[in-house]
């Protein structure tokens, strides 16, 4: 059976959703991911852009909150930035709960190239960091 993870971030449009698609596409063998937040808005299409750059296709991944998953039982829940870190329900209480953040990307202002380069720092990272930190969990 897979490790169930959650990702969670407060409008479930950048940083989440690029970690449910990174692990699901790196260690998706053993690993199901899945993105929530505070707020469901839209994925960003500067992250759709810069994990296809890495062959990740995401364009089938929607914006949802946490109520989404309401009820489910998951073995790690992890929060992207401070505000999903403060509201994350006691629902998912019992599973391994961790805080791992990351700059939001959406928040960077200036020309298209440094607004990319910006996307591209975090997918990064959040590969980077979260691909390492997950393929220790069984």
């Amino acid at each position: 059976m897979k490790t169930r993870v959650l990702f969670l971030c407060t409008h479930n449009s950048c940083r989440s959703q690029m970690a449910e698609g990174l692990i699901n596409h790196y260690l998706g063998d053993r690993i199901q991911a899945y993105s929530a937040g505070t707020e469901a808005t839209a994925v960003n299409p500067q992250a759709i852009r810069v994990l296809a750059e890495l062959g990740v296709d995401i364009t089938g991944q929607y914006s949802k909150t946490m109520d989404a998953f309401s009820g489910q039982r998951f073995d790690v829940v992890i929060t992207l930035c401070g505000d999903a870190n403060e509201r994350c329900p006691l629902f998912f209480g019992g599973v391994q709960r961790v805080h791992i953040g990351f700059d939001d990307p959406s928040r960077v202002t200036g020309s298209d190239d440094e607004i990319l380069a910006a996307f591209r720092n975090v997918r990064d990272q959040i590969r980077a960091t979260l691909v390492k930190y997950l393929g220790g969990v069984q």
